[in-house]
């Protein structure tokens, strides 16, 4: 159990180290979630063109 708890403390530097992993990780969960929103509007931007255009065909 003692190399596990040495393990998180990080020889004295944990607080700058899991600072630096939770930054990275909110940063990516951040991109992930834009990128997914992103590709939600643009899908619905494009079903609207779609439509848009199938109309103008049969007019």
């Amino acid at each position: 159990m003692t190399s596990v708890t040495e393990f998180l403390a990080m020889g004295g530097y944990a607080p700058y180290v899991w600072t630096a992993y939770g930054a990275a990780l909110v940063v990516l969960v951040g991109l992930t979630v834009a990128t997914l929103a992103r590709r939600r509007s643009s899908r619905r931007s494009l079903e609207a063109l779609e439509q848009l255009r199938g109309r103008g065909r049969r007019a």
